[in-house]
């Protein structure tokens, strides 16, 4: 049974464009994993703190709450309650101008795996094509020696196989990796509308009981 190693090598230069997107799309898949995962809070939990801090009017514990957690749902919820001693539109300003910087960031590079995907099954797809040429131009070819044809007709064959079974390969890695990639950013996505809205909400119900001394302090 072949290694992996011969059969990159049976494979021919076909092989080597189809190496180039899977370190891409691997890298891809890290990076955005380690922020995507890395920015989730249990939104139940964050939401009743935030409630207990806000029913109790201490706003202050709200937002040092919200900077310890190194997540986008925390930053944009802090930035509507450093201002709750304004009005309840520029609080709401606040916190849609905080979602306008930290909503792109979740989708960042991850739509370029879908890409990557189709260019590995067309880079594998090529590599099968040109090994079938070769294969098919030996066997036609009168200046080759009858008794290397084939020889050279199944070289053809498994650099277009080897070709073909990479390709895939790697495609189907990038595309399982956009779809739970693009899943985890929707459910953040989510996340961050549903609980902003809550605690806008709690802050519009509750502000008798608002106490913004040190409401302003720097995160």
């Amino acid at each position: 049974m072949h290694s992996l190693w011969e059969s990159f090598q049976e494979g021919g230069w076909g092989m080597y464009p189809i190496l180039f997107w899977s370190i891409i799309i691997i890298g891809v898949i890290v990076e955005r994993s380690l922020y995507l995962y890395g920015s989730s809070i249990n939104k139940d939990m964050f939401l009743a703190t935030m409630q207990k801090c806000i029913l109790a009017g201490d706003i202050a514990k709200a937002v040092k709450v919200c900077s310890a957690q190194n997540a986008p749902l925390a930053r944009i919820v802090q930035a509507g309650l450093v201002k709750v001693n304004r009005p309840d539109e520029e609080v709401q300003a606040a916190m849609d101008e905080a979602a306008l910087r930290e909503m792109p960031k979740l989708n960042q590079r991850t739509g370029y795996l879908a890409l990557l995907a189709n260019l590995s099954m067309l880079s594998g797809l090529l590599g099968t094509v040109s090994g079938l040429i070769t294969a098919f131009g030996a066997v036609s070819a009168k200046s080759v020696d009858p008794s290397q044809k084939a020889t050279i007709l199944a070289a053809g064959i498994s650099e277009a196989m080897n070709c073909t079974a990479f390709g895939l390969g790697v495609a189907i890695i990038g595309l399982l990796g956009f779809a739970v990639l693009n899943g985890k950013t929707q459910g953040l996505e989510d996340d961050i509308n549903g609980a902003s809205v809550q605690v806008l909400n709690l802050v519009v119900a509750n502000r008798e009981k608002v106490n913004v001394q040190g409401a302003q302090q720097p995160a």
